[in-house]
């Protein structure tokens, strides 16, 4: 496994890879919401996390761990603001296939060792508290982050 910067090749392939990775979080989105309330909040997100992606690609910066034969595994993006030391992980998808084998840990340690050479000193990351985004929540625990507990509310009228 190798981390590097992304190259534009690589934009495709995490596309489908972060499509893959989140399909369990929206499915837990539309458990919870209910599916009238699911389909008026995310009514196609799968082409809205796909311009998601495209946009933070675009316009952050992001490192990718590739497997052996070049294939890449998972990614991060991160959001710096080198005038208030802070950054936020903005994005991060790790691979169905390739999940639980401690990607998203080394691509979260990448993110901030970049974080700490910057002189950052504050890092942020924001993850839902649903059971889609359990392991996320594992992985940012374990990286030492603190979990500030926030509750979303939506209902159709």
């Amino acid at each position: 496994m190798e981390i590097r910067r992304l190259v534009p090749a690589d934009v495709d392939r995490i596309v489908r890879l972060s499509l893959a990775a989140w399909g369990p979080v929206f499915a837990s989105f539309r458990a919870i919401l209910g599916d009238a309330l699911y389909e008026r909040v995310h009514p196609d997100w799968e082409a809205d996390q796909a311009a998601s992606v495209r946009d933070a690609l675009d316009r952050h910066e992001t490192w990718v761990e590739v497997d052996d034969g070049g294939v890449v595994a998972g990614f991060v993006n991160v959001v710096f603001d080198v005038a208030a030391r802070s950054a936020e992980i903005h994005m991060i998808a790790v691979d169905p296939a390739a999940q639980r084998r401690g990607v998203g840990s080394r691509l979260t340690e990448v993110a901030l060792d970049e974080m700490r050479s910057r002189g950052i000193d504050l890092a942020i990351v924001a993850t839902g508290g649903d059971p889609g985004h359990a392991a996320a929540r594992a992985t940012y625990e374990k990286a030492g982050f603190t979990g500030i507990p926030q509750v979303w509310y939506a209902k159709t009228l």
